[in-house]
């Protein structure tokens, strides 16, 4: 037998409450495969299962919150685990992802060709095979009025049913009112509503997030004046003949040039994991996204450094709509080896972020100004960002810190390079 337990997403979660399962003894199910809804104190995920197998029981009903760890349901086994990286342990202290309460929004020039839109999800009712989004507060509000969700039209992005939508529903009846009624037995007091897990919660996990990070990892920050004049230049000619939701900006050169850093200094990109580091060549890259409740996440974008930068601004457009409005996946909360934050559209000029464990480095990107710098070897106005580093003591030194940095500006001083798929786990 084989226990599928309530999984760890991240050094900031200790319990989670089972939201739906997706499965029922019996079923088979694949590697892979979305099993169940978690919620916890950020978000509501969509959790897999890394085996084949037929599910045996279910242990825990919807509802329930158990700590990490706790068996959901056991599978009768079928073919071999996957092999995944070792979980964090649960701990009573929480910890977040990246700087404190602030998003990842791509640059975009003062003067760009088109504006740039996120294309427009497929609509649930077009991809049957595809459960509908519901956000966690639409979720909740409909348990508390007694509101069925499968009657409710959702108007939020991709069809997804918001918190107005459940509103709207309550005021249609949802069966003919009869002239004569007949005696009918008083009906049964409304379930409690559940207890919500975001809110006020994620707030403390987030207080008790960076005491934790700041007392165990031994920071050390720098930071780097990098051109961007070429980096927009090749943007703008890139995105000039393209369909708004075929263009891409300036944040994405910026993960890109992060994941490709990464690979060519791997000691960046991976995890202190038992008081060793454990380099990971796969560099998937977390984007701190925040959340129009409070809080934010930074879900991982697989293999960044592989892709290219259309197939990257496709994955960047959608981790930030599905982070906002529900359905990320477990593997996207814990599979980030290495964390990008962004304060750029802020008109914050640099940020030192606090690094996210087990993870031993956090990239920042401040906004876009111009300032006077050698360029070409004359004295210009040009556009620059101040990058940053913060990284683990323990994982690496100033010195590996440097030529990291330098790895960054160099890519983006060249951002043709950026375009061209990279080998999945090889350095540039």
């Amino acid at each position: 037998m084989i226990d599928f337990t309530m999984p760890s997403l991240g050094a900031d979660m200790d319990e989670g409450r089972l939201n739906r399962w997706l499965i029922a003894p019996g079923e088979q199910v694949k590697r892979g495969q979305i099993v169940a809804e978690v919620e916890t104190a950020k978000a509501v995920i969509e959790a897999e299962c890394w085996h084949d197998g037929t599910v045996a029981e279910l242990c825990v009903k919807e509802g329930e919150v158990v700590p990490v760890g706790t068996v959901l349901a056991r599978l009768s086994e079928t073919s071999g685990e996957m092999p995944r990286r070792p979980e964090v342990a649960a701990v009573a202290e929480p910890v977040e992802p990246a700087h404190p309460a602030e998003p990842v929004h791509p640059y975009v020039p003062a003067h760009p060709a088109a504006p740039v839109h996120p294309a427009a999800p497929p609509h649930p009712a077009d991809n049957p095979q595809h459960r509908r989004w519901i956000s966690p507060a639409a979720r909740r509000k409909a348990e508390e009025i007694g509101v069925d969700l499968d009657s409710v039209v959702g108007t939020g992005v991709g069809g997804s049913v918001v918190i107005a939508d459940v509103v709207n529903a309550a005021g249609r009846p949802a069966v003919p009112v009869q002239e004569e009624p007949v005696h009918e037995e008083p009906a049964p007091p409304a379930p409690k509503p559940l207890a919500p897990l975001t809110g006020p919660s994620m707030r403390s996990a987030i207080a008790a997030a960076m005491s934790r990070s700041k007392r165990e990892i031994p920071h050390y920050y720098l930071a780097e004046t990098v051109p961007v004049r070429r980096a927009i230049e090749w943007l703008a000619d890139y995105n000039l003949d393209r369909d708004v939701t075929e263009q891409i900006v300036l944040a994405c050169l910026e993960i890109k040039a992060v994941a490709l850093a990464a690979q060519k200094y791997p000691e960046f990109s991976g995890y202190w994991v038992d008081e060793q580091l454990e380099i990971r060549s796969d560099v998937h890259v977390g984007v701190a996204v925040s959340l129009r409740t409070g809080g934010l996440v930074a879900p991982a974008i697989h293999d960044a450094a592989s892709k290219d930068l259309a197939t990257l601004m496709h994955g960047l457009t959608d981790v930030v709509r599905r982070a906002r409005t529900g359905g990320l996946r477990a593997s996207e909360f814990t599979d980030a080896t290495i964390t990008v934050t962004n304060l750029g559209d802020q008109g914050v000029e640099s940020v030192f972020g606090v690094i996210y464990p087990p993870q031993v480095a956090l990239v920042g990107f401040g906004s876009v100004t111009d300032r006077v710098l050698a360029d070409d070897g004359a004295i210009r106005i040009s556009p620059a960002v101040t990058v940053t580093l913060s990284a683990d003591h323990r994982a690496s030194d100033g010195h590996r810190g440097a030529l990291f940095l330098s790895e960054i500006r160099t890519l983006l001083g060249d951002p043709a390079l950026l375009n061209k798929p990279g080998k999945q786990g090889e350095p540039r």
